[in-house]
């Protein structure tokens, strides 16, 4: 898809969120319109989600790092180089606490869990003394 393209279809899909408060709904509808659009584009050669590498997904990634919401904190921290080694969800947690972020680390699993999904971090089970827990760290 060439530029040009681009830029007419951001602009319809900025257009079709205009009337909406600015706020995250406003956000990802804007996303998910531009996505739809983007994907009936004939010459759209666009692979789904699941299939794209994680540093196919920067773009993304450097959008949720500016969110507010836990998973875009995290990856706040793996932009900083937090998760180069290994870390537990204790550490996330007092890394987060450091930043001024606070959350239950039960809060945490899931945010955490997206953030894998999306491959944007690895998960690994290990061991701590005699409790198993998850590792997290870059890919």
């Amino acid at each position: 898809m060439n530029a040009k393209k681009l830029v007419e279809l951001r602009q319809a899909a900025e257009k079709a969120v205009e009337d909406m408060p600015d706020g995250d709904l406003k956000v990802k509808a804007f996303e998910v319109i531009l996505e739809h659009m983007m994907q009936q584009e004939p010459e759209s050669k666009a692979k789904p989600a699941h299939h794209v590498k994680a540093s196919a997904v920067s773009e993304k990634t450097k959008k949720d790092a500016n969110d507010k919401s836990s998973v875009g904190r995290i990856l706040l921290l793996r932009e900083e180089g937090f998760f180069r080694e290994q870390k537990s969800i204790a550490e996330v947690c007092d890394e987060l606490a450091s930043h001024g972020w606070h959350y239950p680390q039960s809060s945490l699993s899931g945010p955490l869990q997206t953030a894998v999904q999306r491959r944007e971090l690895r998960r690994t089970s290990g061991k701590k003394g005699n409790k198993k827990l998850w590792l997290y760290s870059e890919y």
